[in-house]
């Protein structure tokens, strides 16, 4: 029995744009037929949305949530918001399913961190969620025992760095022996490498290069987290991977046009890597650190150039960067401010509400991109990346009715005072071409015209199983 039917003139499907009635019963999209076709359920409701975009919600690959900020007196570290809050101005903004991170060395076992972990989450989150492994400084051979464990029970993507970032956090970055031992567990049970990858040796040097000058202000942050940075480690990374067979590659926040020349060069090789940026490098550049309060533009690594920006939106175009992020963390201005040196400033930003339709407008109103192209980076892929697909990220029968309606004629302005997050916005003043005027989780209408009809308790986790394809070589997304 159907629950609900949503019209539109424009529903974007896989198969492309397509006028059609999409029926929805028990959180799950059950048929795309002829538009006018479908009458309202009994007992239930017929929306039309004509003249609205009707897409699939958006999935944020790499958030942050209750996330440990640097202290500024050595005490205990204060923490971000949860994903309470973060989820909420998500569902506001479209997105319906986030991918946070487990720290691995927050527990007595790999299976005690996740546990921690997910117990936050449980009954506290407005959107679908899962969680990213995180791995970090020296890794004990029985941890890689706990790892393939994890992996296979619906945890498939593991985080790395290769730098500690800043002098301040020694322990977080991975050795490359280690790391590969850690590609071995991942090959071998179908697993994905989520790689934070700078040089450690170039970073450190510069951080003591531009203290030893004098230049500490952040807003030298591109001359420390550089491009030479990303440049060896992606590739260094890539090399290593390659010689595990299996293995499978996502450079998380790639910054620069070298990172997306490595990934460029690598995927024509056949290696299975793919590529995110966030909003912020794609929009911003390192001029902005000049603005006031301008780290509220920063996270790791840094800003780049412009030609650096260039090659970022170029690579949307031919399958290098397959998806837009944000790489949120959500905290207050006063926190987001305090840093002011090269070595403390606050990474992550507050962009998880703002992201799907600024994205929209910068792609498909600015650049021409189709509606399926900017579907595509800001959930599908994802989707197919993160081992979600085809549950998420599509609007077809047997999908989760996880849906996202674009208003276009709800052009707007962005102010932090109209979202639903923080007290600041890293895009306060700019132009937004359409606006999220309804979103579905699995069904349920969760927003509408701005008011939130959902609950903290319709989260999710989400198990996850990555598609053999995406492993077996670089897919053309």
């Amino acid at each position: 029995m159907t629950d609900l039917v949503l019209r539109s003139d424009t529903v974007v499907t896989p198969d492309g744009v397509r006028a059609c009635d999409i029926a929805i019963s028990g959180g799950k999209i059950t048929a795309l037929a002829p538009i006018g076709t479908l009458s309202a359920p009994d007992g239930g409701r017929l929306v039309d949305l004509t003249g609205r975009i009707v897409m699939p919600g958006g999935i944020d690959p790499h958030v942050h949530c209750d996330w440990p900020m640097p202290s500024p007196d050595g005490g205990t570290p204060p923490m971000t918001e949860p994903a309470s809050v973060v989820s909420r101005a998500a569902i506001h903004g479209g997105t319906t399913t986030i991918i946070d991170f487990v720290r691995c060395i927050d527990g007595a076992s790999i299976q005690d961190a996740i546990a921690k972990r997910d117990a936050g989450w449980q009954g506290a989150c407005h959107t679908d969620y899962a969680f990213h492994l995180m791995v970090e400084g020296d890794i004990a051979p029985g941890h890689l025992d706990e790892l393939a464990a994890a992996i296979r029970a619906g945890h498939p993507t593991v985080k790395i760095f290769t730098t500690d970032i800043t002098p301040s956090r020694k322990g977080r970055m991975v050795d490359f022996g280690d790391i590969w031992e850690v590609f071995q567990v991942i090959a071998a049970n179908q697993g994905l490498g989520v790689i934070h990858a700078e040089d450690n040796d170039i970073v450190m040097h510069m951080y003591e290069k531009l203290f030893r000058e004098g230049r500490t202000s952040f807003v030298n942050m591109a001359e420390v987290h550089n491009t030479l940075s990303e440049d060896l480690s992606f590739r260094r990374v890539i090399r290593l991977a390659e010689s595990v067979k299996g293995t499978a590659l996502y450079m998380l926040h790639t910054s620069a046009a070298t990172g997306v020349a490595a990934i460029r060069e690598a995927r024509a090789k056949g290696i299975p890597i793919y590529g995110e940026s966030l909003h912020q490098y794609m929009l911003y550049t390192s001029e902005d650190y000049k603005k006031p309060n301008g780290q509220v533009f920063h996270t790791y690594p840094s800003l780049k150039s412009p030609a650096d920006q260039a090659a970022l939106w170029g690579g949307t175009l031919d399958s290098v960067i397959n998806c837009v992020a944000t790489d949120e963390l959500c905290c207050t201005l006063a926190q987001k401010t305090r840093g002011v040196r090269i070595d403390d400033t606050t990474g992550g930003n507050a962009g998880v509400e703002p992201r799907v339709a600024l994205m929209y407008t910068e792609m498909v109103g600015r650049r021409g991109y189709s509606l399926n192209k900017f579907t595509d980076l800001v959930s599908t892929n994802a989707a197919k990346i993160m081992g979600l697909y085809p549950r998420k990220g599509a609007i077809a029968p047997g999908a989760d009715a996880d849906i996202c309606v674009l208003d276009p004629t709800k052009r707007r302005t962005i102010t932090a005072s109209d979202l639903h997050e923080t007290d600041y916005t890293p895009w306060e003043g700019w132009d937004a071409h359409a606006w999220p005027c309804m979103t579905l989780l699995r069904g349920k209408i969760v927003m509408e015209n701005n008011t939130l009809t959902g609950a903290l308790s319709d989260g999710k986790w989400l198990p996850r199983t990555i598609d053999p394809a995406i492993i077996a070589g670089p897919v053309p997304l």
